[in-house]
């Protein structure tokens, strides 16, 4: 059985893979964005390996929350489940002054990848809406930009769709995927979505977990539903991976390992 730790996992896909797992007889440890959601992801999953706090937001404490994780032990898989949705939103700044979209989407989990003891399998939440995507790196905080939270939303789940890619091509000894889990009716998704929402934390939890189907055996894939989809073809450029990369680490100070061997 698996150690798995799924960020944003206090409700929503991220909690449903929790339990999802669970059931599967995986042990699994969440994450909560601060003392109060921690409290209610305790009492959803009482059979937890840990809660990891901290406001994914914020680049400190997208670093405590991994040191949180390595004291916990190791990992077999980790899910970077937390997101920020766009409807009926306005621009948010965070305190390092990042949109917050950009901040919880794409830099959260570059920075966690980084300092996570690398497990053997990652697992990256995407969107379809990555398709509509920029790879030029043009105002990706949209400091100057009149927002479109859209379209802000779209560039985040490009660049995290990039970065899945990055660390599949830097890191050989890790399975790196990402997810479309579709358009469903969670929190993020609003009510009048159209997709399943059982299908939903299929995909992540067999790509976290999955040893007995050789389809979850890969790396550098996007999926949909557990079968692979051509992801927006800019992303598999390695310029474009490795300007993102050169972008979070400026932001963050913390440089992605250039080689690993997952434990």
């Amino acid at each position: 059985m698996a150690r798995i730790f799924i960020t944003g996992s206090t409700d929503g896909l991220g909690l449903m893979a929790a339990q999802l797992l669970s059931r599967q007889g995986h042990t699994v440890a969440l994450h909560a964005r601060n003392d109060t959601r921690a409290r209610d992801a305790r009492a959803a999953l009482p059979d937890n390996a840990g809660v990891a706090v901290g406001d994914l937001a914020g680049i400190a404490q997208t670093s405590e929350v991994a040191a949180q994780v390595n004291d916990l032990g190791t990992f077999d898989a980790v899910i970077h489940n937390a997101g920020v949705g766009y409807y009926g939103r306005k621009r948010v700044q965070t305190e390092d002054g990042l949109s917050d979209v950009f901040a919880v989407n794409v830099l959260a989990p570059y920075l966690l990848t980084a300092l996570i003891t690398p497990p053997q399998r990652l697992v990256y939440l995407s969107s379809g809406m990555h398709h509509s995507g920029d790879s030029t790196m043009r105002d990706p905080q949209w400091a100057t930009r009149p927002w479109q939270g859209s379209q802000a939303y779209s560039e985040s789940k490009f660049h995290v769709t990039a970065l899945m890619l990055a660390v599949a091509r830097k890191w050989p000894a890790v399975l790196s995927n990402a997810v479309d889990p579709g358009w469903v009716p969670t929190k993020m998704g609003g009510s009048s979505a159209t997709d399943d929402l059982r299908l939903a934390p299929v995909t992540q939890a067999w790509l976290a977990a999955g040893d007995d189907d050789d389809a979850a055996l890969v790396t550098g894939r996007y999926f949909h539903h557990q079968q692979p989809r051509p992801p927006h073809p800019a992303t598999q450029s390695p310029e474009v991976q490795d300007r993102l990369l050169a972008y979070c680490a400026d932001l963050t100070k913390v440089e992605l390992p250039t080689a690993v061997s997952a434990d």
